[in-house]
């Protein structure tokens, strides 16, 4: 059995459940820090524009000889300020620079007179810190960064008045997501505990009430009375268990009418056939007298046989739970020739004890009658246990090894009609079979004889699983 169909449909559900919102959680948790890295990058940006307008304001200001002092007071390990006669940026970025641009220009009070380039550019490759910062300031850098040093390096070039340009180069690194292992762990442990235990009593309420339906529906297919269920649950399957209380309702009462319309028959067919048969019984003739009361005590027989097999419909047994080699063990010895049992001593059935007898029964006297010998082999096979019946006889011609299961249907050559039987003991074995939830088919051995395989469920399942909500 796979995995999948082994899972209840409350696992799936789970399960399914957890996984979308996991999904859900990480492509957040991604668009969260893409989202992050982007605003970081534009403070960082405007930032040093700012700071950029501010010495390009100072130095137009002060003294030529305070130029170098403002330049050194203005750098830092992450922005590097120098005054030269040529422009570092040749070619102002306008796409990506235009909000930079237009930063600086607010700033100077300044429209379009002057020129600002600015020029931005993403770094690729191994990336090492800034040259100007220190060992102690590198290794603490690289630490935070966690060796992912990506970074878009932003330059800019400034017309300063006397013909110069204040030249601004900065970088700011794409910062890593801090997603401390601990800490996810942690909320995934405790969101993906409560998620399930939220869910799983959620899904009770949906769960509960089909694990109920299923149980009645196979109990109903083996032909035990089932108590009507209650509706609860969702509306669908409050639906679905109104339907199927109707459906129990309907077929309970389609039976029993049938029960009842077939014994009314045969209580009805007794009187007047006991009446031909005291007449008959007066006729002189002794040929006649004979064939009339022959056909009577057939006619007869043919009634008892069409009641025994409406009964074999009905479920009025409880059921029970028996071992099968003590049940089988205890058929065979009334019978009167031996048959071989052989199979697993644990193996137990939950069935009607009655009804299975007389439907094992005939056919092992089908097999002791027409085939001089019978042996029966059992084995479990999943939630079956699997019986197979095999005589010596002549065996059933290939198209007839269904048919023989109707009523009334007996062969002329190896079920012949001088066994006296009126073609209804296959009929009732199968119809009891099938009441139980299994069936019954019938073969030709390759060496000879034949074979009757029946299938049955164990019951294990349906009847030992415990109550859930």
């Amino acid at each position: 059995m796979s995995l999948r169909a082994a899972m209840t449909l409350r696992w799936q559900l789970v399960l399914l459940i957890v996984a979308a919102l996991t999904v859900a959680q990480i492509i957040s948790l991604l668009l969260f820090a893409d989202e992050r890295s982007l605003a970081i990058r534009a403070a960082l940006g405007f930032e040093a524009a700012g700071r950029a307008a501010n010495v390009a304001r100072l130095i137009e200001e002060a003294p030529p000889d305070l130029h170098a002092s403002i330049l050194r007071a203005a750098s830092s390990p992450l922005v590097r300020f120098d005054l030269s006669e040529k422009a570092l940026v040749q070619h102002s970025d306008h796409f990506h620079g235009g909000l930079v641009e237009s930063r600086i220009r607010a700033l100077l009070d300044d429209s379009y007179s002057r020129d600002i380039r600015v020029e931005l550019h993403q770094i690729e490759g191994q990336l090492m810190p800034l040259a100007n910062l220190s060992r102690e300031m590198t290794e603490m850098h690289m630490a935070m960064m966690r060796g992912e040093l990506t970074a878009i390096e932003m330059n800019l070039s400034i017309a300063i008045s006397g013909g110069r340009w204040l030249n601004v180069g900065t970088r700011f690194e794409r910062p890593p997501i801090q997603w401390p292992l601990e800490s996810m762990l942690a909320f995934a442990l405790s969101a993906s505990v409560l998620l399930i235990v939220v869910v799983w009593f959620v899904m009770a309420r949906l769960t509960g009430p089909l694990r109920r339906l299923a149980r009645a529906a196979d109990r109903l297919g083996r032909g035990e009375d089932v108590p009507e269920l209650p509706v609860a649950g969702p509306t669908e399957v409050r639906d679905l268990t109104v339907s199927f209380n109707r459906m129990q309702e309907r077929l309970t009462r389609f039976v029993n009418d049938r029960t009842r319309m077939l014994a009314a028959l045969g209580h009805d067919l007794r009187s007047p056939l006991t009446a031909m048969r005291v007449r008959a019984e007066m006729v002189d003739d002794d040929e006649t007298r004979d064939s009339i009361i022959t056909s009577v005590k057939e006619m007869q027989g043919m009634v008892e046989a069409t009641l025994t097999f409406a009964r074999g419909l009905t479920g009025s047994e409880p059921p029970e739970r028996v071992n099968l080699r003590d049940y089988l063990g205890g058929l065979c010895q009334t019978l009167p020739a031996e048959v071989a049992l052989q199979g697993p001593d644990d193996t137990e059935l939950h069935l009607r004890p009655n009804a299975m007898r007389r439907a094992l029964r005939n056919l092992i006297e089908n097999a002791l009658r027409y085939g001089q010998a019978a042996r029966i082999n059992w084995q479990k096979t999943g939630g079956e246990v699997v019986l197979t019946l095999d005589d010596d006889g002549p065996g059933i011609p290939e198209d007839q090894l269904d048919k023989v299961f109707d009523p009334f249907v007996r062969l002329e050559e190896s079920r012949s009609l001088k066994t006296g039987g009126h073609g209804l003991g296959l009929s009732i074995a199968r119809t009891i079979i099938q009441s139980h939830g299994g069936d019954v088919t019938l073969s030709n051995r390759p060496e000879g004889g034949l074979r009757a395989r029946v299938r049955l469920p164990s019951g294990l399942a349906a009847n030992t699983e415990r109550e859930t909500p």
